[in-house]
């Protein structure tokens, strides 16, 4: 969630070196007490007394001189003086390849550009043209390691971010397994190949070489391919199954139905030239409903289901992108191999070409004869067949189980936040919690995502947003006595702010507490080791079971990102503060009789303007004497 630039004024542009993390510190492993300490502290107004007395001895117990918590620690920062991120491939098992959830939804975010006003077919494809010579020309920075180094913004700002995940954009596939998938990454050739995207059309695959005889087509040649795609894929008589749909299941069941279909040569060949293209095109038939922000994230994000585009997916591929017929247009995002910003940056930078002139390939002599696009073939068993209804009826229930809401907050933005001297990504997980509060009672372990890219591999840890000062402020907040007067609710506003800026610094410096449990419980798996108290003790389940699961995406181009929730009884909530409005996206499932996502954004808006009326009567003459100490990170941290 921290904010971060290309090109931050007091740098010079410097790029992508050959080894990314050349000159990055390595990701620190936390002291153990320190965790422990921030472990209790981050729980225990969370859950009953009883439980977190039970809970302190546990961790004393694991702490304890000689005892199990000092072996693993041990243990970890052996692991971390032989590996370059000693947390990576831990985080990356538990926090995606072991989950078996279906990506649609629960875990692909996507971006929702701008509707487009397609007039006619031709605007369309010339769109989709335009756009895939962008990825094209972004591509050739990656491989020519030229993108400039990304530099953190926000807290600790101007320090070098490592580049690694702009490697993974167009070269990994996420390949379903039983028990856990596998993140496969192509290997770089010394010479080049063929190279080729595969463009979905009425569930319809087709391979559209994009390098041949390794020169790039330009968007003339891409278009007239395009447009043979577009006639293809009319002709009834050699239409196939929609194959795209078995990757929206569940991972355990798209693994099994992969495995019955490898079984055919035909299969094999086809998912080899999806497993292997830089990325999918999906040309998406228009949707018949209105292109409001909330459908178009709907769309986004789940296709609509199976009598709509849900089968014109691929979602094991780290970008799809999509360009609806109705000018619903976006990018889904395969998690695993990258973080939402690099997402941002990528869809920015095209955005920014298409907007630009037009490309000089345009002008360029378009070759004579062009390989027509090849479609992809399926000899679909009834196994396969059987697989195919179970996937289409999973992702219809997917659609209706979906409860999203896009809403423009216009009541203020980052510019009024800023003038308060208070940083807008704290503010706002504030007022989250405060919407939370209002709309349930209490506060729940809440998750909000922290760049750690200042290390060697460096992906995310957690800011645990919902603070014991976050609690005594919304308390205050819904608190009608008089004795609770202007002064003290800014007050503890400002304590609040401050401690989950504190806690954000202690993330993003590799300090936080979330990435260490892991490690040590994992590396206690790896030894062997029976599972430690700590970890089946109740209050860790509940620790990570996150209600409320946040993010801060902010977009420079007009767009948004959305995602699911990551818990049934939860919310998704993801925000993109401008400078006069914030957008909040806010998921949850109809079938939980706890969560509302129309009634959290009516609360937010709320609070928001409460919380603003709090900031003009009494911040002028009520904030504290030292508080741009408190937001400038200086202050040690009692978290």
């Amino acid at each position: 969630s921290a904010s971060f630039s290309i090109f931050p004024k007091e740098h010079p542009k410097k790029l992508m070196t050959c080894n990314e993390w050349d000159g990055l510190p390595k990701l620190p492993v936390p002291p153990l007490q320190q965790t422990l300490d921030m472990y209790l502290k981050c729980m225990g107004h969370l859950i009953p007394e009883e439980q977190f007395k039970k809970t302190k001895v546990v961790v004393e117990k694991f702490g304890a001189p000689g005892g199990m918590g000092e072996f693993l620690q041990k243990k970890l920062l052996e692991r971390s003086e032989h590996t370059a991120n000693w947390v990576y491939d831990y985080w990356l098992e538990d926090m995606y390849l072991s989950n078996r959830l279906a990506l649609p939804v629960n875990s692909s975010p996507v971006m929702v550009f701008p509707k487009q006003n397609f007039r006619s077919q031709s605007d369309s494809l010339r769109f989709a043209a335009h756009l895939i010579s962008g990825i094209l020309e972004y591509k050739s920075l990656i491989d020519g390691r030229a993108l400039p180094v990304d530099y953190a913004r926000g807290q600790l700002a101007g320090t070098p971010l490592c580049m690694d995940q702009y490697n993974k954009v167009f070269t990994s596939y996420r390949l379903p397994g039983p028990k856990m998938d596998t993140l496969v990454a192509q290997k770089s050739t010394v010479m080049p190949e063929r190279e080729h995207i595969i463009v979905a059309c009425k569930n319809q695959f087709f391979v559209l070489d994009v390098v041949i005889n390794f020169r790039r087509l330009n968007e003339k040649d891409l278009y007239t391919q395009l447009e043979r795609i577009k006639k293809m894929s009319d002709i009834e008589e050699e239409r196939l199954p929609p194959i795209g749909l078995l990757t929206s299941d569940g991972r355990t069941q798209w693994a099994e139905a992969r495995s019955v279909l490898i079984k055919d040569s035909t299969n094999r060949d086809s998912l080899d030239m999806i497993e292997r293209c830089l990325c999918l095109v999906c040309l998406d038939e228009p949707s018949g409903t209105e292109q409001t922000d909330t459908n178009r994230a709907l769309l986004m994000l789940h296709g609509g289901g199976t009598d709509k585009n849900g089968g014109n997916r691929w979602y094991d591929k780290p970008m799809q992108f999509v360009i609806g017929a109705d000018g619903c247009c976006g990018v889904v995002c395969e998690h695993s191999p990258f973080e939402g910003i690099v997402l941002v940056q990528c869809t920015e930078y095209l955005l920014r070409y298409m907007r630009g002139s037009p490309s000089k390939l345009v002008r360029a002599a378009s070759m004579s004869e062009l390989p027509a696009p090849r479609r992809l073939r399926w000899k679909c068993s009834p196994d396969i067949q059987t697989f195919l209804m179970a996937s289409a009826d999973k992702l219809q229930r997917l659609v209706k189980n979906l409860d999203m809401n896009v809403s423009k907050f216009t009541g203020y933005g980052k510019e009024f936040i800023k003038k308060q001297k208070m940083s807008p990504d704290a503010y706002v997980q504030v007022a989250l919690q405060l919407t939370f509060y209002r709309c349930h009672g209490r506060l729940v372990p809440t998750y909000e995502s922290a760049s750690i890219r200042r290390f060697q591999e460096g992906r995310v840890d957690n800011i645990r947003s919902s603070t014991p000062e976050a609690l005594a402020f919304v308390k205050a907040m819904g608190n009608s006595s008089k004795i609770t007067v202007c002064s003290l609710k800014i007050e503890l506003l400002w304590t609040a702010i401050k401690a989950q800026t504190n806690y954000t610094i202690l993330a993003i410096t590799g300090m936080a507490i979330d990435n260490h449990l892991l490690g040590l419980r994992e590396i206690a798996k790896e030894l062997k080791l029976e599972k430690p108290e700590l970890f089946s003790d109740t209050t860790y389940a509940t620790s990570i079971h996150f209600i409320l699961s946040t993010s801060q995406v902010p977009t420079i181009e007009e767009m948004f990102c959305c995602y699911g929730p990551v818990v049934p009884n939860g919310y998704g909530a993801c925000y993109n503060p401008q400078m006069d409005h914030i957008i909040f996206c806010v998921s949850s499932f109809r079938d939980s009789a706890e969560t509302s996502s129309d009634l959290f954004v009516k609360t937010l808006e709320g609070c928001l303007k409460e919380m603003q009326d709090l900031c003009i009567k009494c911040n002028t003459e009520a904030k504290p004497a030292d508080s741009t100490k408190r937001m400038d990170g200086t202050t040690k941290s009692k978290l």
